[in-house]
C-alpha cells in the first residue's frame, strides 16, 4: 500500500506519500477537519493504529490496543457529503461522510456526522454525533 506510486485511499487522487502518507508519518499535521478524516479513513484502510490513536482526542479514544486488533478494515471508497466548519481558522467542526466496505460479497455503507475539535493547534476526532 504504501508504495510511491500507489493512489491514497482517501479519494484526493494523489499518490499516498504525497496525501495522507505525510501526516501518518506524524511531522506535520492536518489543517482541516476533512484532511484529518480523510487520513484517519486512509489510517483504517492500511491498518495505522497508532495514527488513529494519535489523531482521536483523549476523552473518547479507545485503547491502542484494541485499534491494533481491529487491524486493517476492508473499506473501498469514501464519500464525502458535507463539511460544516473545520477550516483553517476554526476550532470545530462536523464532517458527514459514507465509506463503503465489503462485507460477506456485500457492499456496506458506514454513514457518519464526525465532531473534529482543534486542540493545542491540530485537528482531533471527538466521536460521531
Amino acid at each position: 500500500m504504501k508504495s510511491k506510486s500507489t493512489l491514497c485511499p482517501c479519494g484526493s487522487g494523489n499518490k499516498y506519500p504525497a496525501c495522507c502518507g505525510r501526516y501518518h508519518k506524524g511531522k506535520i499535521y492536518p489543517t482541516t477537519a476533512e484532511v484529518l478524516m480523510r487520513s484517519r479513513y486512509t489510517a483504517y484502510v492500511i491498518g495505522d493504529a497508532q495514527y488513529l490513536y494519535r489523531s482521536w482526542h483523549e476523552s473518547t479514544r479507545p485503547s491502542l490496543q484494541s485499534l491494533r486488533d481491529s487491524g486493517p478494515q476492508a473499506f473501498t471508497t469514501l464519500k464525502i457529503v458535507s463539511v460544516t466548519a473545520g477550516g483553517e481558522n476554526d476550532n470545530t467542526g462536523t464532517v458527514e461522510f459514507i465509506a463503503t466496505y465489503g462485507n460477506q460479497g456485500k457492499s456496506v455503507e458506514h454513514h457518519e456526522n464526525s465532531k473534529f475539535e482543534r486542540v493545542k493547534g491540530r485537528w482531533v476526532y471527538i466521536e460521531a454525533v
